[in-house]
């Protein structure tokens, strides 16, 4: 009977012996573990008092990037436009300038004809009516009939001013031979 009781308290020795051991690992463990959950407790405030203006921040900076984004978009936009602005703007002086060109090489040649006409050559002499565009022919046809018009206006002009020299020569020579009338001496027609 001794040896069982002996067994007994031997296995329960041990067991306290383990038990004991187990403790003495057990304790740094444990001091370890206490000083982790104190640092996670000290980082769990850090990040309460930390985090949220720093999200708020992050929110802020994200907001102004879109902003900027915007801006810029805009700007390109802007640029775009006066871009298109300035082609349209070349654009459109290149193509007064083109007028011009052709109006100064219009003007030229209505000098050369009106130098031709006056000198007393034709301006068809040069060239011919049918190589010139519709336009500017009808203004040498326009020119012509005006030329023609004013050629019959000056001879019959010419024709009226020496029929009214012939009446106040008449009119002259019949008051000089002492009869008064009352005819026109007037010079104004």
């Amino acid at each position: 009977m001794i040896d069982p009781l002996f067994w007994l308290g031997l296995s329960f020795l041990l067991v306290a012996v383990s038990l004991t051991a187990v403790l003495v690992t057990l304790l740094p463990a444990v001091q370890e573990l206490a000083r982790a959950a104190h640092s996670v407790e000290k980082l769990a405030d850090t990040l309460n008092r930390e985090l949220p203006p720093t999200l708020e921040a992050i929110r802020l900076t994200g907001l102004e990037i879109s902003d900027l984004t915007d801006d810029l978009n805009q700007g390109v936009k802007s640029a775009g436009h006066v871009v298109q602005q300035v082609d349209h703007s070349i654009s459109s002086a290149k193509n007064q300038a083109q007028k011009v060109k052709e109006n100064t090489r219009n003007v030229v040649k209505g000098v050369k004809a009106a130098w031709k006409t006056w000198r007393g050559t034709s301006p068809q002499s040069s060239r011919s009516m049918d190589s010139l565009p519709s336009s500017h022919r009808k203004a040498l046809e326009l020119l012509e009939t005006d030329e023609r018009s004013s050629q019959v206006n000056q001879h019959w002009q010419g024709r009226n001013n020496s029929n009214h020299k012939e009446v106040n020569k008449a009119t002259r020579e019949t008051s000089n031979d002492g009869i008064h009338d009352n005819s026109i001496h007037d010079n104004s027609f």
